[in-house]
C-alpha cells in the first residue's frame, strides 16, 4: 500500500472537491492518458488508466470516499477489485457510458448519437473547363460561337434514380435504411460503440436490386451537347466566360455545375493591345517626315486619314482618341489607338542619289538640326 499514490493526487484535485469536480478531473485525465491516443506508449497508458480508474471508482462513491478519507489506502482493502482495467472496478454502468460517450464519441464516430447522413444530401455538379481560340478582331468586336461539350446529364430513362424503369431502390438490409451501422470495439478501457456509414449501401440507406440499363445504375449519363457561346466585344486574352448550369448535372437533386470557357486571342500582324488601348507602328519616308504628308492609318473600325506634321521626328507617337477597344462593362466607352511613326532609312542608293543627298545635306546648317546643335553645345560646355 505504501507505493500507491494518493487518489486525490492521481486525479489532480483537492480533498474537498465536489462530485462535479471529481467527474471533470477524471474526464480530463482519461482523455490525456487514453491508450488509443498514444499508440507508442500503450503499456504505460494502460497502467496510468488503471490508477485513474481506481481513484475515480473510490472518490465517486460517497461511502468508499468517506472510508478512504478516514483510513487511507488501508481502509480500502477488501472494498473491491480495482485491478481489472477493462471492467472499471466499482464504476456504475451509467457513469461509465456517459463519460466515455462524452470523451471519445467524436473520436470514434459519434458515441451515443448518430452520424449525419451526407450520402443522400444534394450535391452540386462538377464544373467543366473549355478553351476556345479567336482572332484579334473577333475579340475586339465580339462574336457568337458554337462549341461541342461532353457533360453529365440526368438519365432520361430512370430520371436519375439509377433503378431500372418500373423498379425502385429498396431499404438496405444491413442498416435497415438508416445509412449507418453501430460498431462496438473492445479497448483496454472497455467497450466503445460508434456509428459508421454502412459499407453495403455506402451510407445511402438504400440499395438498387435492378440497375438502370441505360446509365448502369449511376442515374447520370454522358451526353454530347452543342452550346452557343456569346463572346462579348472587348474580351481580352486569358479571360473566362461562365455559362451557368452547363456543367455536369447535380447529384441527389443538387444544382448543375457551370461551363467555364477560357478565351485565347491570336496575335495580330499590325496591332498590339494594352488594356483597352491599341498600338501600331507605321513606317514613313525621310521626305514625309521632313515636309509632312497625309497617310492612311488602319484601325479596328477601318482605315482613317492622318496628317503627318512637318518635321516629325523618328518614334513620334500620336493618339487617335476613341479608336481603341470597347470596355466590357461600359459598351459606350472605348480606349484609344496610339500610332508610332518611325522613319525608314533608305537602302541601296545609286551613286547619283547619294550625290543628291550629300548636296542636300551640305545646304543645311545648325539651325535645321535643333537637337543635334543642342547636343554638341552640351559637349563643348562639358570639356570647357
Amino acid at each position: 500500500m505504501a507505493d500507491k499514490r494518493d487518489y486525490y493526487e492521481v486525479l489532480g484535485i483537492q480533498k474537498g472537491a465536489s462530485e462535479d469536480e471529481i467527474k471533470k478531473a477524471y474526464r480530463k485525465k482519461a482523455r490525456e492518458n487514453h491508450p488509443d491516443l498514444h499508440p507508442d506508449n500503450v503499456e504505460q497508458c494502460e497502467e496510468r488508466m488503471k490508477e485513474i480508474n481506481e481513484a475515480y471508482s473510490v472518490l465517486s462513491d460517497p461511502e468508499k470516499r468517506q472510508r478512504y478519507d478516514q483510513f487511507g489506502h488501508e481502509g480500502m482493502e477488501g472494498a473491491g477489485d480495482f485491478s481489472g482495467f477493462g471492467g472499471f472496478g466499482g464504476f456504475s454502468g451509467g457513469d461509465v457510458g456517459d463519460i466515455f460517450d462524452s470523451l471519445f464519441g467524436n473520436i470514434f464516430g459519434g458515441g451515443g448519437g448518430m452520424r449525419t447522413n451526407t450520402a443522400n444530401a444534394p450535391r452540386r455538379g462538377r464544373d467543366i473547363n473549355y478553351g476556345i481560340n479567336i482572332s484579334f478582331m473577333e475579340a475586339c468586336k465580339g462574336k457568337t460561337q458554337e462549341i461541342n461539350v461532353s457533360h453529365q446529364e440526368t438519365c432520361t430513362a430512370c430520371n436519375g434514380t439509377g433503378a431500372e424503369p418500373g423498379t425502385s431502390a429498396e431499404a438496405c438490409p444491413d442498416c435497415h435504411g438508416r445509412g449507418s451501422i453501430k460498431v462496438t470495439q473492445q479497448t483496454p478501457i472497455g467497450s466503445i460503440s460508434s456509428t459508421r456509414p454502412c459499407p453495403h449501401c455506402s451510407g445511402k440507406g438504400t440499395v438498387i436490386r435492378t440497375p438502370c440499363q441505360k446509365c448502369r445504375g449511376t442515374g447520370r449519363m454522358k451526353v454530347q451537347k452543342r452550346i452557343s457561346i456569346t463572346v462579348p466585344a472587348g474580351i481580352d486574352n486569358g479571360r473566362t466566360i461562365r455559362v451557368s448550369g452547363e456543367g455536369d448535372c447535380g447529384i441527389n437533386g443538387g444544382p448543375a455545375g457551370n461551363l467555364n470557357v477560357t478565351v485565347s486571342v491570336r496575335p495580330h500582324p499590325v496591332f498590339t493591345r494594352e488594356g483597352n488601348d491599341i498600338h501600331c507602328e507605321i513606317p514613313i519616308t525621310f521626305a514625309q517626315a521632313v515636309t509632312g504628308d497625309e497617310i492612311t492609318v488602319p484601325t479596328i473600325d477601318g482605315n482613317v486619314k492622318f496628317s503627318i506634321p512637318e518635321g516629325t521626328q523618328n518614334g513620334a507617337k500620336h493618339r487617335l482618341k476613341g479608336k481603341g477597344v470597347q470596355f466590357l462593362q461600359q459598351p459606350d466607352r472605348r480606349g484609344d489607338q496610339y500610332v508610332k511613326l518611325y522613319i525608314e532609312v533608305p537602302k541601296n542608293l545609286s551613286k547619283k542619289q547619294k550625290e543628291l543627298l550629300q548636296n542636300f545635306e551640305d545646304s543645311l546648317s545648325d539651325k535645321n538640326y535643333a537637337k543635334r546643335k543642342g547636343f554638341f553645345d552640351k559637349i563643348k560646355d562639358l570639356f570647357q
